[in-house]
């Protein structure tokens, strides 16, 4: 199923498919309650590292990283929302397992 990404001042728009049978997910940047990065163990053949934003109100969108990149999805979460975790960014790339890395907001430090 083919899908489209808008990325713009209001928030983030996946649409999947066309036509009557085309769904589509939509945040606006003032409802994002969570930011976090969704690995699989499919790649590297395979779409395997997923954004995944969770509004305040129940809602989401889930990004496959190939189309975030194509429309410079990372660079406005750095932008829009302070303190992204990139430490986390950088985790979750290097994973090959079913993992999920929160990006934002913020984590508390792991006690050890």
């Amino acid at each position: 199923m083919q899908a489209s990404l808008t990325v713009d001042d209001w928030g983030v728009r996946r649409k999947l498919g066309a036509g009557k049978e085309a769904k589509e997910e939509a945040l606006a940047w003032e409802k994002i309650a969570e930011v976090s990065i969704i690995t699989t163990s499919d790649g590297p053949f395979a779409e395997d590292v997923f954004f995944a934003l969770r509004g305040s109100d129940g809602t989401g969108v889930l990004v496959a990283q190939s189309l975030a990149v194509e429309h410079g999805m990372l660079k406005q979460l750095q932008t829009r929302l302070p303190d992204l975790d990139n430490e986390a960014i950088v985790r979750a790339m290097g994973s090959t397992t079913e993992a999920r890395f929160i990006l934002w907001p913020p984590q508390p430090p792991a006690s050890k």
